[in-house]
């Protein structure tokens, strides 16, 4: 299943920004990096430590609607 970004407010697509990839808004640095280092083990912290210019709503909020787009609900 293929998530549809451009209805995410917390990202963008500039043909000639980052190759064209989903960036988070107002950066270079592109959401699949979050989806990348997550499965490589590090926590969101470590990520918005690493990656300063993206906001912890931003990543929250990227998340969010990934989980939304894929139909994965958070578990009690």
């Amino acid at each position: 299943m293929t998530i549809d970004w451009s209805t995410c407010k917390e990202v963008e697509r500039i043909p000639d920004k980052v190759s064209g990839e989903w960036l988070f808004r107002g950066t270079r640095v592109p959401v699949r990096s979050l989806f990348e280092n997550l499965e490589d083990g590090a926590s969101l912290s470590d990520f918005l430590d690493w990656f300063p210019g993206v906001s912890r709503q931003q990543a929250e909020n990227v998340l969010a609607h990934a989980a939304a787009s894929l139909g994965v609900t958070a578990e009690s």
